[in-house]
């Protein structure tokens, strides 16, 4: 009697009989989709922090909506930086169109600016009222006589305590009130030709000054 064989390791290959190919186990869909949103959830968000900011710095600084616009102008009571025995008070110029320039002798960019106002005070009728920033007089005036006085009057803030109430943080700063006593335009920084022409003086034009 012929005793059956049990096959070797080898009889596949002898035989032609093909061997399953050994499983690996997949991960599940689960685990997948929770990678995926590891790498999306922060590119996301660095797209939006992206966009934000190029459009922060796309913003001019200087044309930034100020809150004081289209609110009453603050009150004030101040001396006249040409003679600390008279005082001026805000409501002095209710039912004027007037622009008020803070200014300092201390300031550059002032300087660079400051003939622009002269110019502009000969060809326009708008009294420019100058509010004189944390100056000393005996300062201020020589400066004024040197480059010119384009104001019908400047104020002097000497502590600075007005201009802060005005939102002032630096100089100089520009801004435009109607007739009655409300702000239609802020500016940050010194003027230019452009700004006045383009801007101020049509702005002025419209409000009847």
């Amino acid at each position: 009697m012929n005793e059956a064989t049990t096959p070797g390791p080898d009889a596949a290959k002898t035989t032609g009989a093909s061997v399953p190919a050994p499983c690996h186990p997949k991960a599940p869909a689960a685990a997948s989709r929770s990678r995926i949103w590891i790498f999306l959830v922060p590119l996301a968000a660095f797209a939006v922090l992206t966009v934000f900011l190029g459009r922060g710095l796309s913003l001019n600084p200087r044309e930034v909506p100020s809150p004081f616009i289209g609110k009453p102008a603050p009150t004030f009571t101040l001396t006249r930086l040409d003679d600390a025995a008279v005082s001026v008070k805000s409501s002095d110029f209710q039912g004027k169109v007037w622009v008020l320039n803070v200014w300092a002798s201390w300031c550059g960019p002032c300087r660079d600016e400051h003939p622009l106002w002269v110019d502009f005070a000969r060809r326009n009728p708008v009294p420019i009222v100058g509010l004189n920033y944390k100056d000393q007089r005996s300062n201020a005036l020589p400066w004024l006589r040197q480059l010119g006085d384009p104001y019908v009057m400047s104020l002097h803030d000497g502590d600075g305590k007005v201009a802060i109430d005005w939102g002032v943080y630096g100089v100089p700063e520009t801004f435009v009130i109607d007739r009655q006593g409300v702000v239609r335009f802020k500016h940050v920084g010194p003027v230019t030709a452009e700004l006045l022409r383009g801007k101020i003086e049509p702005l002025l034009r419209t409000i009847g000054g």
